[in-house]
């Protein structure tokens, strides 16, 4: 389980302070000492008469001493800074900028909303072959706010060192004398290639959305020596720094819960009452997301006023009640409790339910965000054609796309899905179908327009349109649809590229076990795994699924089993290698392979099998994570 030691500080009182740009101090000036008068050195001479005593000539205000830092934003770069997603999925996607401060240029980082904000230092990029060397980094930290006056704030910084992260510091502006302050964070361990530095502010007692700046980083080794840095560098997220929904439900329509951001120790529940409108987003087919850290990995709901009784909802076996698990994603900071686990527990009437929801952890725990949504079934494209041309743009309400050719028209078939890889500002995007001989029509829209249709499934970055949802709208036959595609969202969007391919489903599942060892690479065509013990090969059952967290070149990845009494056998591999098998779900940093396929192409008896299971993909890969996962 990932190191995530989150501590909330607690502020007790909000001491306001005067503050100019983001160096500014609390302190009042002192007064200017009024000009000596010149003196003459000479002999002795008698006393003069008593006079009152005159202040003492302050000595020469010394110029501040330029910071020997290894980034002083000076040159105006910042390149290698963004946004990370791994601590906190739910974070601010803030902006940033060089401005001038009192000591020189720094960075402001500005947020968008009243979110925490998580801030990503390319360290690896910045250090290049010295980054082994890092021991620890200064930050000099500090406020601003719009008004020119800050509030309480606080915050961290982390290492991401391999894909986990750990806290080094906690830093924060509360009754202090001076803004900003510099906070040292050593460094837990020697980082090496895509690890990075994380500096958060996570608590704001303002109300006017704070954001904070970043001046005078200091990267040092470990006798204390500056660290020199290129800060032509350039950020790009590491694998798996974007929000990983494995295991997850696929959200849609989503509305989030307002003001559950609260923390908590191991097995101590806080949470909020819900209000009447809140308590009807509850509906079967849905399900309660919570986006989150604890520092065991695990995340559930508590029901206290359930007529059922006080109740744990997603706790699985963990209290010992073996009821089933909330799905949790292979992060563990998001995790999802379905309408149907807590009718399971709580009774098939949300309002015996009662008012309360609270979240429960048996490590100290920490919620960003809890929304609740349209649950469906994950979705990818594998083996899919780009339809080209399809890069445009709209405003809110506006359609934008092209009319297919033949050859593209033809490509929809029964089975197959739509991928479109876009950005919107509210998260959504829907196709309109205008020449439809069944009308102009929208097609994954869902309640966004009040028509009450059924959602395409997208998670802000791609978004699948089935075959078999066109025809629902657009009628059985394809000649009917009309070949022009457009694209429509309630804000502004842009779509980057759509291609049709076969549809394949990811299965969710709420209990899973690491394959110990399985961090493997292979070139294209290279395969490379483990051998399963007696009490891995016993995981595989009806029902379960091989998770494979990766990357590959080509984006796909399947498996084999090599010591299969029916033979040599790829599973997953589709039209890869010309055999026009089933494909592996898929879609470039996630995929499954379930136990049905398996037994397609190796029997119906597991102990048929082979103990061995390896990855395999058309070109160079990398495997960080194979489990083996079922719904429990």
């Amino acid at each position: 389980m990932k190191a995530k030691k989150i501590g909330a500080l607690l502020l007790s009182a909000a001491m306001v302070c005067t503050l100019t740009a983001c160096g500014g101090s609390s302190e009042q000036p002192a007064a200017e000492p009024a000009p000596a008068e010149e003196t003459v050195t000479s002999e002795p001479t008698e006393e003069p008469a008593a006079e009152e005593p005159a202040e003492e000539e302050p000595a020469a205000e010394e110029p501040a001493a330029a910071v020997d830092a290894s980034i002083d934003f000076e040159d105006g770069l910042y390149g290698f800074v963004g946004l990370d997603s791994v601590i906190n999925p739910a974070a601010d996607a803030s902006t940033f900028e060089v401005v001038d401060g009192e000591n020189g240029k720094e960075l402001k980082i500005t947020r968008s909303s009243d979110k925490s904000a998580f801030i990503a230092i390319a360290a690896d990029q910045l250090l290049g072959d010295k980054i082994g060397s890092l021991a620890s980094a200064d930050f000099t930290i500090g406020l601003h706010a719009p008004s020119g006056n800050f509030s309480a704030a606080s915050g961290a910084i982390y290492y991401v060192i391999g894909g986990e992260f750990t806290k080094a510091s906690d830093w924060s502006v509360y009754l202090e004398s001076s803004n900003p302050k510099t906070y040292t964070a050593d460094a837990p361990a020697a980082l090496g290639e895509g690890d990075y530095i994380v500096v958060s502010l996570e608590s704001d007692t303002s109300s006017e959305q704070q954001g904070f700046c970043i001046d005078n980083i200091l990267f040092k080794d470990a006798g204390g020596a500056k660290l020199d840095v290129d800060t032509s560098a350039v950020y790009v997220a590491a694998a798996g720094n974007t929000v990983d929904r494995s295991n997850l439900w696929t959200l849609t329509g989503a509305t989030e819960l307002e003001g559950f951001a609260v923390t908590g120790d191991a097995w101590s529940q806080n949470g909020i009452e819900l209000t009447e409108d809140q308590i009807a987003l509850l509906k079967p087919g849905t399900a309660v997301e919570i986006s989150y850290t604890s520092e065991t990995g695990n995340m559930w709901l508590v029901m206290p006023g359930a007529e059922a009784g006080w109740m744990r909802v997603g706790v699985g076996d963990t209290d010992g009640s073996g009821q089933q698990y909330a799905y949790v994603n292979n992060s563990g900071n998001t995790a999802q409790v379905t309408y149907e686990q807590l009718a399971a527990v709580c009774g098939d009437d949300p309002a015996t339910w009662g008012a309360m929801m609270q979240c429960e952890s048996d490590g100290a725990w920490e919620v960003y965000s809890v929304k609740i949504g349209n649950a469906s079934a994950p979705v990818a494209v594998s083996g899919g054609t780009e339809l080209e041309g399809f890069a445009v743009t709209g405003d809110a309400w506006s359609q934008n796309g092209i009319e297919l050719t033949d050859d593209q028209f033809a490509l929809l078939q029964p089975g197959t899905a739509l991928e479109i890889s876009y950005t919107s500002e509210t998260g959504e995007i829907w196709i309109v179908m205008p020449g439809a001989e069944a009308g102009w029509m929208r097609v994954g829209v869902g309640d966004y327009d009040g028509s009450g249709q059924g959602y395409a499934v997208f998670d802000g970055s791609k978004c699948y349109i089935t075959y078999e949802m066109i025809a629902e709208y657009c009628g059985d036959d394809p000649a009917t649809w009309g070949k022009m595609i457009q694209c429509e969202a309630s804000s502004a969007w842009e779509v980057y590229s759509v291609k049709v391919g076969k549809a394949v489903g990811f299965t969710p599942n709420n209990s899973r076990t690491v394959i110990d060892g399985f961090a493997v690479t292979g070139d294209g065509w290279g395969q490379n795994g483990v051998e399963l013990t007696e009490e891995q090969k016993a995981l595989l059952v009806p029902g379960s699924v091989i998770n494979i967290s990766y990357t590959s070149e080509t984006g796909e990845i399947w498996i084999v089993m090599p010591g299969a009494e029916a033979g040599w056998m790829r599973v997953g591999v589709g039209d890869f290698d010309g055999s026009g098998q089933g494909y592996a779900a898929y879609d470039g940093s996630f995929a499954q392979v379930t136990y049905e396929q398996i037994a397609e192409y190796c029997g119906d008896d597991p102990a048929t099998w082979g103990a061995m299971i390896q990855c395999e993909a058309s070109s160079a890969w990398e495997v960080y994570e194979l489990s083996i996962g079922t719904t429990k």
